[in-house]
C-alpha cells in the first residue's frame, strides 16, 4: 500500500472515530499531496512514494520550526499542538537513521565520489540523500558532510 493510500485509509478511520485533531492533520496532508500532484501534472497517476515521503518530511520540518517559534514566544499550547501534528506526520515517514549511520553513509559517498574539498559538498549531500531515501534529515547530512570535507 502506498503512503498516499495509507493516509487516505487512516483518514477514513479517524473520521469514523471522530478524532478531530487527527482528521485535521490527515486532511492537510492529503491536500498537500493533491496540490503537488496537480503542480507536477501527475493527477491521474499520482506521485511516487519517494515524492510523497519528501512532502511528509517537509511538513514535519515545518511543524518543528513552528513549534520552536511558539516555544521561543512563550506559547507552549500552540507549540504542543504543532508537535502533536508532527508526531502524526512522522507515522508516514521511514524510520530515521542515527547520526552514526548517516556518518557512515557520508564517508562511503565521499570515498565513492573521490570528494576532497568543500566544493564537492553539494554532490555529496545529494548522493547521500538519494541513498538514504528519506531516512535521514538533510540538515544532519549537510553538517556531517561539512565536517568531513573540511577536515
Amino acid at each position: 500500500m502506498s503512503v498516499k493510500e495509507q493516509i487516505e485509509k487512516d483518514l477514513k478511520t479517524a473520521l469514523l472515530a471522530r478524532d478531530a485533531d487527527r482528521v485535521s492533520v490527515l486532511r492537510g496532508l492529503k491536500s498537500v499531496i493533491l496540490d503537488a500532484e496537480i503542480s507536477e501534472g501527475v493527477r491521474g497517476t499520482g506521485l511516487s512514494d519517494d515524492a510523497v515521503t519528501a512532502l511528509m518530511q517537509k511538513q514535519a520540518k515545518q511543524r518543528q520550526e513552528s513549534a520552536d517559534v511558539y516555544t521561543n514566544a512563550g506559547d507552549s499550547a500552540r507549540a504542543e499542538k504543532e508537535l502533536a501534528e508532527k508526531q502524526v506526520i512522522e507515522l508516514y515517514l521511514p524510520e530515521q537513521l542515527s547520526e552514526d549511520e548517516v556518518a557512515i553513509l557520508v564517508d562511503e559517498t565521499i570515498a565513492e565520489l573521490g570528494a576532497d574539498s568543500q566544493q564537492a559538498m553539494g554532490r555529496v549531500i545529494g548522493a547521500v540523500k538519494a541513498k538514504a531515501k528519506g531516512a535521514a534529515d538533510g540538515a544532519v547530512i549537510a553538517r556531517i558532510a561539512k565536517e568531513r570535507l573540511s577536515a
